[in-house]
């Protein structure tokens, strides 16, 4: 494990931020250092080629669908290394064409996910990525985007999983996160 101690000491902790009490776990130290960005990508094309792909039906990802912004960071690359499409999840109004939609809560009140309706096709494999989670809401929300279109869920990859609020018990699917933080 010695690439997920090297990740998590780039990664920079900003406290009161962006409110008091709330410690901001800043990701971007890795996307500015190209070796730590190689190996983060690296430790998640790894973790899904030999861990989610053979306990998965079809045992392929067709699809890694990322979450509005810092998802849109890590799901192409993840994506093209994979050999499957790449499929963005956006806040309401901000995607052309046809979407789907699906609300969830935020600290402040209710937001919007939409994806284009014809960005999945039924019985396809999904992957869906983020930075962090911490209550699952916009996580669950784009898993929810996923099954209106007839995908599969397969995993939910994070580099940072915030332990103490229990995201991961509101998903669909397994979830994988690099870093826990307490």
């Amino acid at each position: 494990m010695a690439d997920v101690e090297y990740l998590q000491s780039i990664i920079r902790k900003h406290p009161d931020f962006p409110k008091k009490g709330i410690s901001f776990l800043d990701i971007f130290p890795i996307l500015r250092d190209p070796i730590a960005f190689e190996t983060l990508i690296t430790h998640f094309v790894h973790h899904i080629t030999s861990q989610t792909i053979p306990k998965s039906l079809h045992k392929k990802v067709d699809v890694v669908v990322g979450l509005d912004a810092r998802g849109f960071l890590l799901g192409p690359i993840i994506a093209l290394r994979l050999g499957a499409s790449f499929v963005p999840v956006r806040k309401r109004g901000k995607l052309p064409g046809e979407c789907v939609s699906a609300s969830y809560e935020k600290e402040y009140g209710i937001d919007t996910f939409e994806m284009q309706s014809d960005a999945i096709l039924p019985g396809q494999s999904v992957i869906i990525v983020d930075d962090l989670i911490a209550t699952g809401g916009s996580a669950k929300a784009a898993g929810e985007l996923v099954g209106k279109l007839g995908g599969v869920t397969v995993e939910y990859l994070f580099i940072i999983e915030i332990m103490a609020l229990k995201g991961y018990h509101h998903l669909d699917a397994p979830a994988y996160s690099v870093i826990q933080h307490l």
